[in-house]
């Protein structure tokens, strides 16, 4: 029977020609299937904008900045030539390094009877040296915008002080102070709502695609003899009856696929 068969031609095996199919991802229906469920991603969006929202307006604490500014002098004559000029330069960045000694720190944690540790105050400072001035700026970041002024100011006195008197050169003067800031520097509550709105769309088009990969059922002839090299020989519509309790007749349809 089975030499019958094998003259004949006819044998239940797929033809030899036809591959395994490769796992791939067609865009187009990747995009039909995100447009049909933009009703999720537009749901996790909101969902995701709204919670991040939320959590920046009564979890996040806001911060607060204030700066003030000293220069430095080469000295105190009326007339600078070239070589004050980069002297004081030169000043300028070895002052930076006064901002990292604990003494300062302390005096200014004493002067103001502050609740922070050396740590803490350190990571409130920042002093920065623009290139080719001879100003540094001293930015003090607090959750309580007096208290970042107030810092900010003793930081420069310390600092024109201490330098004065150890460093046995010109006291540095104080050329703008810090003023109390009436708006924090974050969090940037609108950034936040914007990033929260994108990890949402990213979630809802993960999920859609996900869903894509993994559905692995046949919805179209040309699905059945793509992957198994066989052919459809008819389509016959099923019509189903009314759903019970629903008062409309409702029709779906099926597909009976018959295969060789």
């Amino acid at each position: 029977m089975a030499d019958q068969q094998k003259r004949r031609g006819r044998t239940n095996e797929p033809p030899a020609s036809v591959q395994p199919a490769e796992a791939t991802i067609d865009l187009m229906e990747l995009m039909y299937r995100l447009l049909g469920s933009w009703k999720l991603i537009i749901g996790l969006v909101l969902v995701f904008a709204i919670g991040f929202g939320v959590y920046t307006t009564y979890y996040v604490t806001p911060l607060y900045s204030a700066s003030s500014t000293i220069f430095v002098v080469g000295r105190k004559d009326s007339v600078l030539n070239m070589s004050d000029i980069q002297i004081g330069s030169s000043l300028a960045s070895d002052y930076v390094e006064v901002f990292k000694f604990w003494e300062v720190h302390d005096e200014v944690k004493s002067n103001l009877n502050l609740p922070y540790s050396y740590g803490q105050l350190r990571g409130m400072l920042s002093v920065t040296n623009t290139a080719d001035t001879r100003m540094l700026r001293i930015t003090v970041t607090s959750p309580k915008p007096q208290e970042a002024a107030q810092i900010a100011n003793e930081y420069a006195n310390v600092a024109s002080r201490f330098i004065a008197e150890t460093m046995s050169t010109e006291k540095p003067n104080i050329m703008s102070v810090a003023l109390v800031p009436t708006n924090p520097i974050s969090p940037n509550k609108t950034k936040n709502i914007m990033t929260g709105a994108i990890l949402g769309a990213i979630l809802g088009a993960g999920i859609v695609l996900l869903r894509m990969v993994t559905d692995d059922t046949y919805k179209t002839a040309e699905d059945i003899r793509k992957y198994t090299g066989l052919v459809t020989l008819a389509v016959i519509p099923v019509e189903e009856g009314e759903a019970s309790g629903s008062g409309k007749g409702k029709r779906k349809a099926r597909q009976k696929q018959w295969k060789r």
